[in-house]
This record gives structure tokens, sequence and C-alpha cells, in this order.
């Protein structure tokens, strides 16, 4: 599952203020009253006040690095599963009841991908343990029961993240992000992890 991002806005859509290297930067993926599917950036200091209208896909805090003379930009742009998975598991980013969704339907997909390798749960039981195959570096996911439910809700998120809605630009906004279009092959990764969790694999 890739996604394709336009860059995230300068400044913050709540002040105006522009943004400078090292700040910290809250942005938001949301599907808006209207169906729109939306980018918020927003500095960290305010994002406690800020509440989107719509439904969140997700939501995650990074460092602000301003683009380099000479980079990238097509790189910049595209936002795998993996890269997703840990941006949501960053301690800088806030565990959701959607992050924590999102976070842990990501991993049962790159453990299918063996991307990650699963490692038990961690000494309270609490979390699912996992190493990532090619870093080695372990990282704990919330365990949960995966209903049926959860998986609805999990596919809502993922029409947003990679669906057909184009991004509209928030009012006020310098550069929304817009997501790429998804392909069948997400649908039926959403459709065979449900399967296999509900028949025990």
């Amino acid at each position: 599952m890739d996604l394709n991002l336009q860059p995230r806005a300068t400044t913050c859509f709540v002040s105006g203020q522009p943004f400078e290297a090292g700040n910290r930067v809250a942005s938001f993926l949301v599907r808006a009253t209207s169906l729109d599917v939306v980018r918020y950036d927003v500095l960290e200091a305010q994002a406690a006040g800020f509440s989107p209208e719509g439904f969140v896909a997700c939501s995650w805090v990074q460092a602000y690095k301003p683009r380099l003379a000479g980079e990238n930009a097509d790189r910049a742009l595209k936002l795998t599963s993996e890269n997703l998975f840990f941006t949501l598991i960053d301690p800088l980013t806030e565990p959701t009841p959607e992050n924590t969704r999102l976070v842990q339907f990501l991993a049962l997909m790159l453990e299918r991908k063996r991307t990650l390798k699963p490692r038990g749960l961690s000494p309270d039981g609490t979390k699912n343990v996992y190493e990532h195959a090619k870093t080695k570096q372990r990282v704990e996911v919330p365990a949960g029961e995966l209903t049926p439910e959860f998986f609805v809700l999990v596919q809502e998120q993922l029409s947003i993240l990679v669906g057909t809605p184009k991004l509209k630009p928030a009012a006020g906004a310098t550069t929304p992000a817009a997501v790429g279009g998804a392909g069948a092959e997400d649908q039926t990764t959403l459709a065979d992890i449900a399967t296999d969790t509900n028949s025990g694999l």
C-alpha cells in the first residue's frame, strides 16, 4: 500500500505562523462532512485546541525539515505502508484510537509481507512485539481483538488514505497534501487479512 502525498504546508493552519526547522508539526488526514479529503498541518502547540470537522483517518507529529536544494521531491512524496507504520508508532505521535487501529492493521499487513516478524507479547501481555526484518529494531503494538467491526473501521480509514476521493485544500492551507488512488491490491489485502484472522491464521 503506497500513498502519494504532496508536500505538507509551510505554515500552521491555525495560527498562520511559518514553520521553522525543528518545529514539531502535527498533520491530520480528515474526511470532511462534504466527503472531501483534507490535510491539515498544525504546530503541535496549537494541535490540542484544533478539532477538524469530519472523520480523522490518522494523525502524526514530525519535526519540520525544510526541503534542501536538489532534494528528490518525488521520493519525499512517497509514503509506503512501512513508512506510515513507523511514523504512527513514533513516540512523538499521540496513540489515538484511530492511530492505534491503523497501526494494528499495518502490523498485520507488514507481517504478511515478512517486513515484520512476530516476537511474542510484552511482559505485561498488553502489546504484540515485532522485529523489523531489515534493521532488527523491535517495536510494540497494542494487542486487541480483531473483530469484523475493527475491519469495517479500518476500511473507512484506508478509503481516506488511498481511496478515490481527491484531496481538497483546506481553507487557508498553503500546501495541501493529495493522496493518490489505490488499486484493487489494497482492497484484496484487507479482505485477505480479515479472512486469515477470522480463520485463526
